[in-house]
């Protein structure tokens, strides 16, 4: 039994082996059949997670690929900026030297400018001159408008300084047209000849004494229509006898009138009668004669012809043509003129309001 048993359980332990051995072959091939039928399902899960993971991996693709274009649309005018560059190099004249101010200046170019800004602009420069030149009035001396008429034809081509260095002996001689009308020509022509273009300026003054002796009983007559008919008497130097003699409002355009007007692009106009026309019609009527004096004075003392004292000039963030002089504050502080830099004004008889303000009268002819 015990033998039996023995070889039966030897038997019985070889045929569990060769049934062992063979199962994995079994199983193989069972695994094999199985694997040829489920291989189709087992590749279509990994190729559905692959086809998911490329649609999850392509979404964020796409979606980059779009923020790449925008942070590059985003970035080109990096690229571009330079253009607004462009336009500050004009303005970089208005920001060279003087503080702050300047940087105002160009920010407003007068091209394009309307209508409307063009006339708060002008009136905005007129009540910031009247600031700086309280005092303005006219720079010829004269105690009638007899002599005020007379010492403006005179004024031309010279400056206001050598006429009233002249008039003194002129007026002391003759102080009535009446006197005026029987000169002697070459008297007259000896005293004026300091002023320059003397022979014409003593037939204008002479004629123009006879015609107020003639026509106007000796006095001077306050209409503009008939200062004109005076010889030596044109539109400008009426509105100075109708403004500062009668009270009456007019624009003065002289040289320094005319320039400042085109510089600030009130006007393009170079006729002086358009050019009072244009800046007449941004100002009201009242303020024309003291609008005279500003412009004028501020010509004389800060914005001249050939160098205009940009870096010490007060309105420089109005003004479109900055730059066009010195803008250095402490170099242009050396081109003013007049009381601005110390020194005497034109008038010899100045108002008291314009010594009070620290001006100084001018010395007679041939002091110093």
């Amino acid at each position: 039994m015990g033998e039996q048993g023995s070889d039966g359980g030897r038997k019985t332990a070889k045929a569990a082996k060769t049934a062992a051995a063979g199962a994995p072959d079994a199983a193989r091939e069972a695994a094999s059949a199985s694997g040829r039928r489920a291989a189709p399902a087992r590749k279509a899960a990994p190729a559905r997670k692959a086809a998911a993971g490329k649609k999850a991996a392509s979404a964020p693709a796409k979606k980059a690929a779009p923020s790449k274009k925008a942070s590059a649309k985003k970035a080109a005018p990096l690229k571009k900026a330079p253009a607004p560059k462009k336009q500050l190099v004009a303005p970089r004249k208005a920001t060279a030297s003087v503080p702050a101010a300047p940087a105002k200046t160009v920010a407003a170019h007068p091209r394009g400018e309307s209508r409307t800004a063009l006339v708060r602009r002008a009136r905005r420069i007129n009540r910031e001159l009247a600031e700086v030149y309280p005092y303005a009035h006219p720079e010829l001396d004269f105690d009638n408008p007899f002599q005020l008429v007379v010492a403006t034809v005179l004024s031309a081509q010279t400056t206001d300084l050598r006429v009233n260095q002249t008039t003194p002996a002129l007026f002391a001689k003759y102080p009535t047209p009446e006197d005026l009308a029987a000169a002697d020509p070459e008297e007259v022509e000896e005293i004026l000849r300091p002023t320059g273009f003397f022979r014409a300026k003593t037939k204008s003054v002479i004629g123009l004494s006879k015609a107020l002796v003639e026509q106007f009983g000796g006095e001077v007559p306050g209409r503009l229509e008939d200062l004109v008919k005076l010889p030596g008497v044109g539109r400008k130097t009426a509105f100075v006898v109708l403004g500062n003699a009668f009270g009456r409002p007019g624009i003065t355009v002289d040289t320094h009138f005319q320039r400042l007007v085109r510089r600030w692009k009130w006007t393009d106009e170079t006729d002086p009668d358009k050019i009072e026309a244009a800046v007449g019609a941004l100002f009201p009527k009242s303020d024309w004669t003291d609008l005279s004096h500003h412009v004028i004075w501020h010509g004389r003392r800060i914005c001249h012809a050939r160098k205009p004292a940009c870096g010490a000039c007060p309105i420089a963030p109005l003004c479109p043509a900055y730059g066009e002089g010195e803008t250095d504050l402490e170099k242009a502080k050396k081109l003013l003129k007049y009381e601005k830099a110390g020194q005497p004004g034109q008038r010899l008889k100045p108002p008291q309001a314009y010594l009070d303000a620290g001006g100084r009268a001018a010395p007679p002819l041939g002091a110093g």
